[in-house]
């Protein structure tokens, strides 16, 4: 198999990766800066954003190959769904059962952890190996 095909074939691994380090580098800044409540909130942000994410990229990317275009469409369209309705059960769970300690840090966190969505042009782009 070609190297640029099998790179466009992983290329979906880069975004919840850039999501996670986003949530992890946040976590930490805020434990620095904060403590371990704030830590915690930052955190459960980046989950809230990170956990829909991958159930778009498993549900949306159940049907790759090109025959099937009416498939793939309803997948996306049904993924896309389940996501805005995942997002808003976890902000639901966590603000219920587990409310953050410092909700600045968990806003923060999620927006940063959304925001690894502008970066996927950038992400998934190919690019030339050494």
């Amino acid at each position: 198999m070609h190297v640029s095909a099998r790179r466009r074939g992983l290329s979906w691994q880069r975004l919840p990766l850039a999501q996670l380090l986003s949530a992890l580098v946040l976590g930490l800044l805020a434990l620095l800066s904060a403590g371990s409540g704030a830590m915690y909130s930052a955190l459960l942000g980046g989950g809230v954003a990170l956990l829909p994410t991958l159930y778009f990229l498993w549900r949306g990317l159940q049907v790759r190959d090109g025959r099937r275009p009416r498939t793939s469409v309803a997948n996306f369209y049904q993924a896309a769904v389940g996501k805005f309705g995942l997002t808003v059960a976890l902000f639901v769970i966590v603000f219920v059962s587990v409310p953050p300690s410092n909700p600045t840090f968990f806003f923060i966190a999620y927006v940063a952890a959304q925001s690894m969505h502008w970066l996927t042009p950038w992400l998934l782009r190919d690019r030339p190996t050494p």
